[in-house]
């Protein structure tokens, strides 16, 4: 016979998945933790980083054998801590490992930062998200939050150039979506914004100037005709 001692005991108890609730959202806390600080104490001097394809280039080259999983970790850090600037660190993996490899490594590098993002976001909701964005970014993007197709409707936005990917990726950690979904809807909606930076930094690093500034072309073509797709799919949604 249980006495009522021993079932507020096991009612108290946390089972398995409470305890692995416990222990992500432990990490996720001790991850944010570390995001914080980092930006507090490196403040501008990590934009200043983060902002200089050139510095990031010279870091990464100086690492050696380990330069592809520098290269990464920078992927994952630029999406984590989101104010960080994306831009360069993409160039930088263009032209460095070439097109094809910096793609690879920039999308690889994508989906652990996003996986990242979701599990913060789960295990802390809007505290995180407002470390890095003010209401109004967030409120910009609710209307995806509340879509009744929010997965292709996510889709489609991260497969437009120059869309807010990093306040898409957090707010994203806030519906219900499964987290390997919001990982693969992501990494696989960056590829054409990741291709055309690696593309013509791998150009440049050849010495095909003209291949590059005609890839930069064209991607200043896609950011511009993505503003007035963005637009049009934010107006179906919504309606």
């Amino acid at each position: 016979m249980t006495s009522p001692d021993d079932a507020r005991t096991t009612e108290t108890r946390p089972d398995g998945s409470g305890r692995r609730r416990v222990r992500a959202a432990l990490a996720a806390t001790a991850v944010a933790l570390a995001a914080l600080a980092a930006g507090v104490t490196l403040g501008p001097g990590l934009w200043g980083f983060f902002s200089n394809g050139e510095a990031v280039r010279a870091w990464v080259d100086a690492q050696g054998a380990l330069a592809p999983v520098a290269m990464g970790a920078l992927v994952v850090a630029q999406i984590v801590v989101a104010v960080l600037p994306g831009e360069p660190v993409e160039l930088a993996a263009g032209y460095l490992f070439g097109a094809w490899e910096g793609t690879v490594i920039c999308l690889l590098g994508g989906l652990v930062g996003t996986l990242v993002v979701t599990a913060l976001v789960r295990a802390l909701g809007m505290r995180v998200v407002r470390l890095f964005f003010s209401a109004e970014q967030v409120e910009g993007v609710s209307w995806l939050r509340d879509s009744a197709r929010f997965e292709l409707v996510m889709f489609l936005v991260f497969l437009i150039p120059g869309t807010p990917k990093d306040v898409l990726t957090y707010v994203a950690g806030l519906t219900p979506c499964r987290w390997w979904r919001v990982g693969a809807i992501a990494t696989v909606g960056r590829i054409p914004s990741v291709v055309t930076s690696t593309l013509a930094a791998g150009f440049a690093s050849q010495g095909n100037w003209a291949a590059a500034v005609a890839t930069l072309v064209v991607t200043l073509a896609l950011v511009g005709a993505g503003g007035g797709a963005y637009a049009l799919v934010r107006r179906r949604a919504t309606t």
